[in-house]
């Protein structure tokens, strides 16, 4: 019978182990204190658009369209459509207050894997809305109430945008495409997370557009994989003034790379540029909130906090400790927004 000590002899377990620290080893560093701290982002920034992969050669009009229109509870409820490159089109939900009083802030809205756009809302697959909340708690709805114009678009390979097959033999919406995009854009060159940032740039130009909008005030909130989304969009597009990432914000050792999670969220080479929290770092010195739950099985705590401490670092290289601010609340892989909603609001206001 083998011994325990040859059967540990074929395991790959510290062949990775090593690979993953001497990946890193030559990735970035943002404590090192030769090269000025703002332009190590800048280089760092070219390296993440690279390993996001290719994207659309050429934007397409947008050419947005209002399918619905309704009233909730002193808001406007606006179901639209506008495209993004030729081919995709995207539809998305736009909220904001009936009588909004001037110019509104505005947040780009990233849900989390689920039904879709509908989640950030908490509706049922027909439009109504359901009667819990979800782990979303209807994030949509909390900031448009807060006095600020809220875009949720749906991502790709979520809700009405599953491949043809999935939306014929699962209308509610409980599976994704995202495995069948993501190997797909993979073969191009591409990736599904780099297509989404590339969709929600354009969600960016929509929002810019809209009348009830002051467009030098645009943040956005990020749930789970929606954090992916929001953190890279606003490292790379500086018209994102604040973000708030729920759910998210860890390293890629203890979260996406210790147990499995869904294809969407491992991009080529990622290491070789950083780890997660110096990823996130790119936002500063822009305001950015962390939410994430203490019992929270998908995105753990404890590296959560030492997503936290090293994002503390970053922050005090670029003079802004005071624009980092996060809530580590009672609770499992969801929004709170106990403290995250009105922060938000505040941050976007505050920079008139």
């Amino acid at each position: 019978m083998m011994s325990e000590e040859l059967k540990r002899m074929w395991s790959p377990d510290s062949y990775l182990a090593k690979l993953y620290r001497d990946t890193l080893a030559s990735s970035f560093d943002a404590a090192s204190q030769q090269i000025p701290y703002a332009k190590k982002q800048q280089e760092l920034r070219r390296r993440l658009a690279n390993a996001l992969g290719g994207v659309p050669e050429q934007d397409a009009p947008l050419e947005p369209e209002t399918l619905e229109r309704f009233e909730h509870e002193g808001l406007i409820i606006e179901k639209l459509a506008y495209t993004t490159c030729e081919g995709l089109r995207v539809p998305a939900y736009a909220l904001y207050p009936r009588e909004p009083g001037g110019k509104l802030p505005a947040v780009l809205a990233c849900h989390g894997h689920g039904p879709g756009q509908r989640a950030a809302l908490g509706l049922n697959a027909d439009g109504t809305f359901a009667q819990e909340a979800g782990i979303h708690n209807r994030f949509a709805v909390e900031l448009a109430r807060r006095g600020m114009f809220v875009l949720v678009p749906e991502l790709i390979g979520f809700g009405d945008r599953r491949l043809q097959a999935s939306v014929d033999a699962n209308p509610e919406a409980t599976d994704t495409s995202c495995l069948p995009i993501s190997l797909m854009l993979l073969m191009c060159g591409m990736t599904i997370a780099g297509l989404r940032v590339y969709e929600a740039k354009r969600g960016l130009d929509y929002i810019a557009g809209r009348p009830e909008v002051d467009a030098g005030l645009i943040g956005t909130l990020g749930f789970s994989g929606g954090g992916l989304v929001a953190s890279h969009t606003a490292a790379l597009d500086e018209r994102i003034r604040a973000v708030v990432l729920c759910g998210y914000a860890n390293t890629f050792e203890s979260s996406i790379l210790s147990r499995p999670h869904c294809l969407d969220n491992y991009i080529p080479g990622i290491l070789q540029v950083a780890e997660q929290p110096e990823l996130l770092g790119l936002i500063a010195p822009r305001p950015l909130f962390i939410e994430s739950g203490t019992e929270d099985l998908v995105f753990p705590v404890e590296a959560a906090r030492e997503a936290l401490g090293r994002l503390g670092a970053i922050y005090r290289l670029t003079g802004a400790e005071d624009h980092l601010q996060s809530d580590l609340f009672p609770g499992k892989h969801e929004i709170s927004g106990r403290r995250s909603w009105d922060w938000l609001k505040q941050q976007l206001t505050s920079q008139k």
